[in-house]
C-alpha cells in the first residue's frame, strides 16, 4: 500500500476523532502529500499541534451534531458474535412457542400441515375477518383531521408487527405467532381510540357494572361474534398486550391453560384495570408484543401531534437514553431488549431504559394525550354522541325493533357469520353487550354517519379539520 493511501487514511480517522474543521484539515493534509517518508508522519502530528496553539485555538473545530434525537445505539460486538455463532451451530432458542405446541378449543379443526402452519391459519382468520377492514377508518391517538399522514389503527397493528418480529427474528421466537398477535391485538377497539373505549365503558358500567377494554373485546371479537376457532396462543397474546402497562421484566406465565384463560377474561370485565394490569402472557411471543405495543406508539405519536399541530415542531421532548424520535426510539428499544434479553427466558430492559421510557410516556401524556383541547372536543361533542346513540340502540334491541339498523347492520350480519361455525343466535347475548359490540365495531366515519340518521336534529356535531386549513 502507498504511503500517500496510509497517511490519508490515518487523516480521515483522524479529523472524525478530533473533529478537526475541512480548513485546517486540509492544511495539515498538504503536509503529508509532499512527505515522502514516514518519519514525516510524525512530523506533520508535531505541526498540527504546534499550529493550533500558536493559532490560539482560533482555527474553528467542526459542530458537533450533539443532538440526543440522532443517537442510534448498536448491539455489542460480543452480543453480535454470540448470535452469529449461535445460528452458525444452528441452535433453536428452547423457549420459543413451537407449532407443535398450538392449543385451540376444538383441536380436531384448524389442524397445522407444511403449507399452512399453525399460527398462520392464526394470521388468516384475522386479516380476512371482516372487521379487520375497519382498522382502515379507526382513530388510533387523532382523530378530527383530514390527513391521510396522520396514523390510523391499520398502520399502528403493522408498525407493532413489524417491530415485534424484528426482535423476535433475531431472538429465535415463533414470528408467525408474534404476527397474529400483533395484527389482532386491536381488533376490537373503538371508534375515537381510548376516549371512545372510556365513554363506552362508563355506559356499560352504568347499566351492567361491567367494564368495557379494548382487549378484552378484541379477543371477543375471535371467540364469540366470530367464533374462529383462534389458538389460546394468539387469543392469550391480545388479551395481554395492553401497552398502558409498561414493566421493566416480562416474564411469561408457561402452561396457562384455557380454563385459565377464560378466569382472566372474565375478572376483566368485573374487575377492570387492576385485573387487566396483573394479566401476564403465556408465551414469550406475546411479551415481545406487548413490550412493541408501547415502542411502536411512543415516537409514533409525536410525529403525529405535529403533523396536527398539538405540538409545536420545534417541541424538544427530554428523553435522551432510548431518544427523542421514532425512528431512534425504535432502534434504541430494539438494541436494549435484545441486549439484555438474549438467551434469556423472558424479555428484559435496562434500568436506565424502563426509567427513560417511563419519563416518554409520561410526556406523552402531559404534552399529547391529555390535551386541554383534544379533552373539550371529546368530552364536550363525542361523550354524549356515545350516551345519545347507545341509548337509541339499546332501546331498539329491548323492544326487538327488527327493521332498526343495529338489526340490520349488525345483529343480523353476526348471525350469519355465526352460522358458519356454531349453532347459535347472537340475540340470545345480554342487551347491552350487543350494543357494545356494534358501537365497538365502528369506524368514526360510520359512527358520524349513524349519528346523523339516528338523530338529525342534535346540536353535537363533529366538523373535520380539513386539508385546506
Amino acid at each position: 500500500m502507498s504511503f500517500l493511501a496510509v497517511s490519508g487514511g490515518y487523516l480521515l480517522r483522524a479529523k472524525e476523532r478530533w473533529n478537526i474543521s475541512y480548513e485546517f484539515f486540509s492544511c495539515i493534509r498538504r503536509i503529508f502529500i509532499k512527505s515522502e517518508s514516514y518519519i514525516y508522519i510524525m512530523w506533520a502530528k508535531i505541526i498540527a499541534g504546534k499550529l493550533w496553539i500558536l493559532m490560539g485555538g482560533k482555527m474553528e473545530l467542526k459542530k458537533e451534531q450533539s443532538n440526543e434525537n440522532l443517537k442510534y445505539d448498536q448491539l455489542s460486538i460480543e452480543l453480535q458474535e454470540r448470535i452469529k455463532d449461535d445460528r452458525k451451530q444452528g441452535k433453536i432458542n428452547p423457549y420459543r412457542c413451537n407449532d407443535d405446541m398450538v392449543i385451540r378449543r376444538n383441536m380436531n379443526h384448524d389442524k397445522p400441515n407444511l403449507w399452512r402452519p399453525a399460527f398462520v391459519r392464526d394470521i388468516e382468520k384475522i386479516i380476512h375477518l371482516p372487521y379487520y377492514n375497519r382498522y382502515a377508518d379507526k382513530t388510533q391517538v387523532f382523530s378530527f383531521y383530514s390527513n391521510d399522514d396522520i396514523t390510523r389503527r391499520a398502520l399502528h397493528v403493522q408498525l407493532v408487527s413489524r417491530i415485534a418480529r424484528n426482535i423476535g427474528a433475531v431472538l429465535g421466537l415463533n414470528l408467525d405467532l408474534i404476527e397474529a398477535i400483533s395484527l389482532g391485538h386491536d381488533i376490537g377497539h373503538t371508534p375515537f381510540g381510548h376516549a371512545g373505549e372510556r365513554f363506552l365503558s362508563e355506559l356499560l358500567q352504568n347499566e351492567t357494572g361491567r367494564f368495557f377494554n379494548h382487549n378484552v373485546q378484541s379477543v371477543r371479537v375471535l371467540e364469540n361474534m366470530f367464533a374462529r376457532n383462534v389458538s389460546l396462543q394468539t387469543l392469550d397474546g391480545i388479551l395481554c398486550h395492553n401497552g398502558e402497562f409498561e414493566q421493566q421484566e416480562y416474564r411469561p406465565h408457561f402452561g396457562k391453560t384455557f380454563a385459565k384463560y377464560d378466569r382472566e377474561v372474565e375478572d376483566s370485565y368485573v374487575i377492570g384495570h387492576d385485573a387487566i394490569s396483573r394479566l401476564v402472557p403465556l408465551t414469550l411471543e406475546a411479551c415481545v408484543v406487548r413490550i412493541c405495543d408501547i415502542v411502536a406508539y411512543l415516537g409514533k405519536d409525536r410525529q403525529d401531534a405535529r403533523i396536527a399541530k398539538i405540538i409545536d415542531k420545534n417541541y424538544q421532548f427530554k428523553t435522551n437514553k432510548i431518544g427523542a424520535e421514532n425512528a431512534a426510539i425504535i432502534n434504541n428499544m430494539t438494541v436494549d431488549i435484545l441486549e439484555n434479553s438474549y438467551g434469556k427466558d423472558y424479555i428484559l430492559l435496562s434500568k436506565s431504559v424502563y426509567n427513560d421510557l417511563k419519563t416518554a410516556k409520561r410526556e406523552n401524556y402531559e404534552v399529547i394525550y391529555n390535551n386541554k383541547k383534544l379533552e373539550e372536543q371529546y368530552n364536550e361533542i363525542i361523550k354524549p354522541m356515545f350516551k345519545e346513540m347507545y341509548y337509541k340502540l339499546l332501546d331498539d334491541v329491548h323492544n326487538k325493533r327488527t327493521d332498526s339498523i343495529i338489526y340490520k347492520h349488525h345483529i343480523k350480519f353476526i348471525n350469519e357469520n355465526l352460522q358458519y361455525y356454531e349453532h347459535k343466535n347472537y340475540l340470545d347475548e345480554e342487551e347491552n353487550q350487543i350494543v357494545v359490540d356494534f358501537i365497538a365495531s365502528m369506524t368514526d366515519d360510520y359512527f358520524i354517519e349513524l349519528h346523523k340518521y339516528l338523530f338529525p336534529d342534535s346540536k353535537y356535531k363533529i366538523e373535520y379539520k380539513s386539508y385546506f386549513q
